[in-house]
């Protein structure tokens, strides 16, 4: 497998006011190297960012959620690294659509990135998703 190139990490307090500086951050180190249609890349950065800090450790006072975005042959590859949560994994809901009203972080993941997963790592979670541009 050919390596990544990193273009960028913030580290960001565990907040909700980190979620659109999440977004900001990864927009602007996508069109840095020409990725202009960012959209589904920054839903999932949405989604992930927020269950950091609802659902893991990182959403309690002091701690942190990184995001890290790297490229490759057009391919976007985003970690978003968390505290973890000794009670909680991530997991798909049965039952989401278009049409549920909440929840369906994970379920919309499955839906738009060309492949994603999550690994623990000895500070906590990594949850990473990839999107692979269409070939004309």
């Amino acid at each position: 497998m050919k390596t990544l190139g990193m273009l960028g990490q913030v580290v960001l307090p565990g907040e909700v006011s980190s979620i659109p500086l999440a977004r900001r951050h990864v927009r602007n180190l996508l069109v840095s190297v020409g990725h202009t249609d960012n959209d589904d890349a920054l839903l999932l950065v949405t989604e992930l960012v927020t269950n950091a800090v609802r659902h893991s450790r990182s959403g309690r006072p002091g701690e942190q959620v990184t995001v890290s975005v790297a490229v490759h042959d057009g391919t976007i590859h985003v970690d978003v690294t968390d505290a973890g949560s000794a009670d909680r994994q991530p997991r798909l809901r049965s039952g989401m659509s278009t049409d549920s009203g909440g929840g369906r972080g994970l379920w919309l993941l499955q839906e738009i990135a060309s492949t994603w997963g999550w690994h623990e790592i000895p500070a906590g979670r990594v949850v990473w998703f990839r999107l692979t541009k269409p070939t004309d």
